[in-house]
């Protein structure tokens, strides 16, 4: 199934019930099934994210707004004027939301109107992500990563520091560990418990994108030839171990990945159009979309790893079966 939005795609996701949604760079979100575009932003789209319910998305945009878009319209849950909401993060086991507008990160109770967060920065927020349990925001940021509790109001996070840009960052699926991507072309970890710094360096380009599967054992990220894979199984996490790399082609670098945390199976979007799908342990290669065009921007894959969403630069989309 393809799709022509003639938009930068923003974001790709599934909802509870398994079905595409695209958010675009004209502020609008696609669904997978439906022949209307919603407009979410005056602007562009800026990010997104599931609701913690499931259904519909979660978007930012560069209007100020945060966005609750589902099928039947948009709704604003905030607005900061003057500010771009660029990142945003939501939890289904705690109900929480957070997003980033510059320094400022907010954090929202889906169940709760009233309730409210707000934790500053010395720097702008690049990225968000809640822990498993939904208690605990890792916001990267320049000089590393701030941890918070996301209900307490008055607290100093606990800062994993290391020096450089900090552009992504993702919790492991049993909590034990955070990762950040970096302007840097490596990946720089924690240890929560203690804090023990973990280098991930090697790669040829910027790593733009990272998941955690295998219930947390492993990691993918892009940045290379192929899908870089880091072990996480054990107290020490990949500390001297070697990274593998899955389905390497000399001809073009992964861009995105997605995965199913709780299987062995990832998804790579590449930077000549290409979508493949493996399962990990099986060292199995599905291509799903063969055919090259413009570089892929976004990715998703179900929780059962039986469906996988892309989008790319120039406003194509997709969705495929695995298998």
């Amino acid at each position: 199934m393809h799709f022509a939005f003639d938009a930068y795609v923003t974001s790709a996701l599934f909802d509870k019930d398994g079905r595409a949604a695209f958010a675009l760079g004209d502020g609008t979100v696609r669904f997978e099934g439906g022949d209307a575009a919603v407009q979410a932003h005056q602007g562009a789209a800026l990010c997104a994210a599931l609701h913690p319910s499931g259904e519909g998305l979660l978007t930012g945009g560069d209007d100020g707004r945060l966005a609750w878009v589902r099928r039947t319209g948009a709704d604003t849950l905030a607005e900061i004027p003057g500010r771009w909401i660029d990142t945003v993060a939501a939890s289904s086991a705690s109900g929480l939301l957070a997003f980033g507008a510059g320094r400022e990160l907010h954090v929202r109770d889906v169940a709760d109107p009233a309730f409210q967060r707000l934790f500053r920065h010395e720097t702008s927020i690049a990225d968000l992500a809640f822990d498993p349990k939904g208690r605990r925001l890792a916001a990267a940021t320049y000089g590393g990563v701030w941890l918070w509790y996301a209900r307490i109001a008055d607290q100093k996070p606990a800062i994993l520091k290391w020096a450089g840009s900090h552009l992504a960052v993702a919790w492991s699926s049993d909590g034990r560990f955070v990762v950040s991507a970096m302007q840097e072309n490596q990946l720089h970890g924690w240890r929560v418990a203690d804090e023990k710094n973990l280098r991930m360096g090697g790669y040829p380009a910027k790593v733009r994108s990272l998941a955690f599967l295998a219930k947390g054992a492993l990691l993918a990220t892009a940045g290379a030839n192929g899908a870089v894979i880091w072990p996480f199984a054990g107290s020490t996490g990949p500390m001297g171990k070697q990274a593998a790399e899955v389905n390497y082609d000399e001809s073009a670098m992964v861009l995105r990945v997605a995965a199913a945390p709780a299987t062995t199976w990832m998804a790579a979007g590449l930077d000549d159009g290409r979508v493949w799908a493996s399962d990990l342990s099986a060292s199995k290669v599905i291509p799903l979309k063969a055919e090259k065009g413009p570089p892929i921007t976004a990715l998703a894959m179900t929780p059962d790893a039986r469906r996988v969403a892309w989008g790319d630069e120039a406003g194509g989309a997709g969705v495929a079966s695995v298998g």
